[in-house]
């Protein structure tokens, strides 16, 4: 059974804690051990982000350590490099996130089979719209085992979320904002009533938030309704701050 859909389904009521961080930062050789320190201390899913040099959803935060990665030399090769072993010491579940077009250069069907032999198991690819998927790139990723982890925001309709719900095998990601990641304030009412919303819609796949996730606060708010959070620019902030020694100190502040 693909790692996603595995933890998933491990203690229904467990409430996922999932990070993101861009390879390739602070330092270029940083991604391996950024991924078993996140092991080690009780992560349930790692994003690992592919540094893109326009990236649309991502505040100031992402956008700056994917500017200083993409200084580093990290490459598409380079990741795919770097994961070639992960499998022997890391066995949560790891997906990648990034923009279409590094992968479209790549080659869509050779970097899919390069995340199938290096153990990757889901591709969050916000600007790859959900009829292109189906209509030519949904073979490709199931031969490879590869879950797709499709975006809704609180302006997606329903009838869009029950769409993205059907084309889904794993979980949604639910974005909490119509703006860029890294919001510093908590959330609002209209948040809230959001996450109640959408909850309420009894989807298949689970729900797990994402932007403005930040602290103990925010992760359980966001949570309340949802399987897990995903805290990307937080994670970021320390990684600059106290490098991949300070790792261990943020989970448990988050939990």
């Amino acid at each position: 059974m693909n790692r996603i859909k595995q933890k998933l389904q491990e203690e229904p009521s467990k409430k996922l804690l999932s990070i993101y961080f861009t390879a390739g930062y602070p330092q270029p050789g940083d991604t391996v051990t950024i991924l078993k320190e996140l092991q080690k201390n009780g992560v349930a899913m790692v994003e690992i982000g592919l540094p893109f040099s326009d990236p649309l959803a991502d505040g100031p935060v992402i956008q700056r350590s994917s500017e200083i990665a993409l200084e580093n030399g990290m490459t598409t090769t380079k990741l795919f490099d770097q994961l070639e072993n992960i499998r022997e010491t890391v066995d949560i579940p790891l997906l990648i996130m990034g923009y279409f077009n590094p992968i479209l250069q790549y080659g869509v069907e050779k970097f899919c089979r390069k995340c199938s032999e290096t153990g990757i198991d889901g591709l969050i690819i916000p600007d790859l719209p959900l009829t292109e998927y189906e209509l030519h790139y949904k073979r490709i990723f199931q031969q490879y085992d590869l879950l797709p982890v499709f975006l809704i925001t609180p302006q997606t309709s329903e009838e869009r979320i029950r769409k993205i719900d059907e084309a889904s095998e794993g979980f949604i990601y639910m974005v909490s904002t119509a703006a860029v990641t890294g919001g510093t304030g908590g959330f609002g009412d209209t948040q809230k009533e959001y996450f109640t919303r959408v909850s309420k819609m009894a989807l298949k796949n689970p729900l797990i938030v994402g932007f403005g996730i930040k602290d103990h606060e925010t992760f359980s708010t966001a949570t309340s309704h949802t399987k897990g959070a995903i805290i990307g620019s937080a994670f970021i902030k320390q990684l600059s701050e106290k490098g991949t020694g300070g790792i261990g100190d943020f989970i448990s502040s988050i939990r």
